[in-house]
């Protein structure tokens, strides 16, 4: 059996050398004699692995000292409620809303400044372009005295991608809040311009389940007085992300993730391939007269490529015929139809040429 083409948005397809490495120590880590779901997260071994995987994503991200990392279950929602628990207090926060994700942060955050005698102020939206482009800074509608001000920097459902968060991070002088779930470790960020970065792991790093903090340290101590210590940033960042029983194995599997990706030349060098893979995709497709992509242009992400074929009675065709080629999970979000192609890390430029091949061809064919 040949492995498909996964364009998934997540869970997503992981490297399969990472895979291979994984299959052969399921049963026997490193002479352990068993395998990571087996073993202790309190034992040298787990220690070992949880270390090194911290160690390397370090180094991967350049995370400044001044920052601690946590893994964390849950996924990226379980921070929607998470992060104003431990930042907002009696206070206010600042929301921009770019897609379906922001949107879903915002609502979250309400229910728990409803709980915290706080507010939520949406501080800039694009809803009214129907999420086609990021939010300019001349946008932003800011209170200075906010707790935060939370961006989500790339959009799966609708990819739309912020490149630079420079200009957000000068525009306040209040901790900067990123979900970077669907991009993260796709090319070189400055961690600086963050107080705090969120991302599920299961686009770019690992299983699903795992989420991971990049918290600044100043910001540990802010937590509502009834946060439930399993929630708090501090007591978490204080037993090294092991106050309970982590998911052990998709933390193992992240650090697998990280050495592939250290093996590749780091993030830059994954970047030039992920440009070659979207430069590829939607080149293809403003080519075309057959399918359409609705971002602005500067705001394409990289990491999810939503288009529509111009007549969409020709759908279900399509996917039966990309199912048939190998090229799995291309269906759009229900939410916003058409197609999506994610190509996060893991997608080869192989992959986005054979998508560019079929597509090209059903076009051949149907035009």
């Amino acid at each position: 059996m040949s492995r498909v083409f996964n364009f998934s948005a997540g869970p997503a397809a992981l490297p399969e050398p990472v895979l291979r490495e994984a299959a052969g120590e399921m049963l026997d880590w490193h002479g352990a004699g068993c395998g990571v779901m087996e073993m202790s997260h309190r034992g040298a071994e787990f220690t070992s692995i949880i270390e090194t995987a911290e160690a390397d994503l370090r180094e991967l991200l350049r995370v400044p000292s001044g920052y601690r990392v946590l893994f964390l279950q849950g996924g990226a929602t379980q921070q929607f409620a998470q992060i104003p628990m431990n930042l907002l207090g009696g206070g206010s926060a600042d929301y921009v809303i770019t897609g379906a994700w922001s949107r879903k942060a915002v609502g979250e955050a309400r229910r728990m400044a409803d709980a915290l005698g706080g507010a939520v102020r949406v501080a800039a939206s694009t809803e009214i372009d129907g999420f086609r482009r990021f939010v300019r800074t001349d946008e932003l509608d800011l209170d200075p005295r906010a707790a935060y001000l939370h961006v989500c920097t790339n959009e799966t459902i609708h990819g739309v991608e912020c490149f630079d968060s420079a200009p957000f991070a000068r525009a306040t002088d209040v901790p900067l809040v990123a979900d970077m779930s669907s991009h993260i470790l796709s090319r070189p960020i400055e961690v600086s311009d963050f107080g705090l970065i969120y991302a599920g792991a299961q686009k770019n790093i690992g299983p699903s389940g795992l989420v991971i903090v990049i918290v600044r340290e100043d910001l540990l101590d802010r937590a509502w007085a009834g946060t439930p210590s399993v929630m708090r940033y501090r007591v978490i960042a204080d037993n090294a992300s092991m106050l309970n029983t982590p998911p052990t194995f998709a933390i193992y599997i992240a650090g697998l993730v990280f050495k592939w990706l250290k093996a590749q030349g780091g993030l830059e060098a994954i970047e030039a391939v992920n440009r070659a893979k979207a430069d590829l995709l939607y080149g293809f497709i403003d080519s075309s007269e057959f399918y359409v992509n609705p971002v602005e242009r500067s705001a394409r992400s990289r990491m999810n490529v939503p288009f529509i074929l111009r007549d969409e009675t020709l759908d279900k065709a399509f996917l039966e015929g990309a199912r048939d080629a190998g090229l799995l999970q291309l269906k759009g979000h229900k939410s916003v139809g058409g197609m999506r192609a994610s190509i996060y890390n893991a997608m080869p430029l192989e992959g986005v040429r054979a998508l560019v091949d079929y597509m090209g061809e059903f076009a051949r064919r149907n035009g």
